[in-house]
């Protein structure tokens, strides 16, 4: 492989990697803010263990993201210099005010919850929790939007002197319509994959026995999330299918293999093709499905591949504007397919854990522990599908990936980074994992006795 290959494998494998955490800090901020709401307004006990319990675990999750992050913003120098020049001036912006706004919101409040427990009134250390929670989530609009130009470039000018795109509009900017469509999708993926976690270490805690009092509402609240974040997901994911169909018709023909236009065309749940992904062996269809996501009917028509490549070798010029199929094609499914399979193991829960009922069948406390891996697959597959199926551009008919690399960077040194970064981020996962699994297993915490004036000059602790 040389150095630009070298680079994108870099960038896919940090990028998913610290993607695993970002949809569980986002999600499980306003869980946690919301058992803490419960506790404010209710005053009972099991709603504070479970603040302290479910709060722990985020804070583990939002360091390592914050570490796994920096990494992001140093490789667009590092690997991308001709990209970073290209985009520089319209992703300063909206990266700045993440940066300058959301994170200094989320860090700022957050720090301040997990040293004002008994230092600040109730209702003000409860407002903490929940600006972090809204930091987290500006935090992913800024930053979607940075994205989304990149899927669909707006309120720019080209600069033929310097050879760049140059802002004109930071509203066009912040309000791109594929932002608009691709947020609402992500948040909702954020309280999917929070609700999964929740619901596996609950599930885990009551299959021993532990602490029914907080982890059976536990499991039933991450459940309740999985099952309702998940029908966002699925309604936000049919108008963003429709807006990717008009902007970005190649990327949705791809992700079905569909090689000629069609009306109406069918959906392949399941197919075996050539390598290459060019010729169909055998498929499993519903008929008018694609139709339906592409266009919103069922006799709409979907645009195939060579059409597509043919007028875009009259727009752009001559190439190959095809993405790589099988990913696209597999990717796309396995996003779908994860994040409904994890619905249904939340409505099995929920139907399991009625009226008081204890779950039974060793087969339902594997599928619901297990539960937590689903939403962190889907996600991954989702921007892999994104990011490949945008292919071969980094901006969507302005500037391709073979343009974007930097000259300077050998495949050797390529190698190199991206050597260390994927075993540094492999040591991470293991801390990672090996904390989370040591403060699951540790169960909700015992509340102490109120504190006395004598305790005023007690040590900070952590978090509690």
């Amino acid at each position: 492989m040389d150095a630009l290959d070298l680079a994108r494998w870099q960038f896919g494998i940090t990028t998913v990697y610290h993607f695993i955490f970002v949809p569980i800090t986002i999600g499980l901020s306003a869980l946690v803010a919301g058992l803490q709401t419960a506790w404010v307004r209710t005053g009972r006990p099991e709603y504070l263990r479970a603040t302290k319990f479910w709060g722990k675990l985020f804070l583990i999750n939002f360091a390592m993201g914050v570490v796994t992050g920096i990494v992001q913003e140093f490789q667009f120098g590092m690997n991308w210099s001709d990209y970073s020049r290209f985009v520089g001036d319209i992703f300063g912006a909206p990266l700045a005010i993440e940066g300058l706004l959301a994170f200094f919101l989320e860090s700022t409040f957050l720090g301040l919850w997990i040293f004002g427990w008994d230092r600040l009134p109730k209702r003000l250390h409860l407002a903490t929790i929940w600006l972090a929670s809204l930091g987290t989530v500006l935090s992913a609009y800024f930053i979607l939007a940075a994205n989304s130009w990149m899927q669909h470039p707006v309120g720019y000018t080209m600069n033929a002197e310097r050879g760049r795109a140059e802002l004109t509009s930071i509203a066009q900017v912040l309000t791109n319509s594929t932002t608009l469509v691709t947020f609402p999708h992500t948040i909702t993926a954020c309280f999917l994959t929070a609700g999964a976690l929740m619901l596996a270490v609950s599930a885990w805690h009551l299959r021993t026995g532990n602490q029914a009092e907080v982890f059976r509402p536990g499991l039933r609240l991450g459940a309740w999330v999985v099952l309702v974040a998940g029908l966002g997901v699925l309604v936000t994911g049919d108008v963003q299918a429709r807006v990717m169909t008009e902007q970005q018709p190649m990327k949705m023909a791809a992700a079905e293999a569909l090689y000629d236009n069609a009306a109406p065309a069918s959906f392949s749940l399941f197919t075996i093709g050539s390598l290459d992904g060019s010729e169909e062996v055998y498929s499993v269809r519903v008929p008018s499905l694609l139709s339906f996501m592409a266009t919103g009917s069922p006799d709409g028509e979907v645009e195939g591949i060579n059409d597509i490549q043919r007028t875009y070798e009259q727009t752009y010029g001559p190439g190959d504007y095809t993405p790589y199929v099988p990913v696209t094609y597999w990717s796309f499914r396995l996003m779908i397919g994860f994040g409904g399979l994890a619905m249904l193991v939340a409505l099995v829960a929920l139907w399991a854990t009625r009226r008081g009922r204890a779950p039974a069948g060793r087969w339902l406390w594997a599928a619901a522990i297990g539960t937590v891996a689903l939403p962190l697959l889907a996600n991954s597959f989702g921007w892999i599908f994104t990011e490949m199926g945008r292919q071969p551009w980094t901006v969507f008919g302005l500037f391709t990936t073979a343009e974007s690399g930097s000259p300077s960077v050998s495949a050797g040194e390529a190698a190199t980074s991206l050597i260390v970064l994927t075993a540094l981020y492999g040591v991470l996962a293991v801390v990672e994992v090996g904390l989370l699994v040591k403060y699951a297993r540790a169960g909700a915490p015992e509340i102490a006795p109120e504190p006395g004036d004598d305790d005023a000059d007690r040590p900070l602790a952590f978090a509690y």
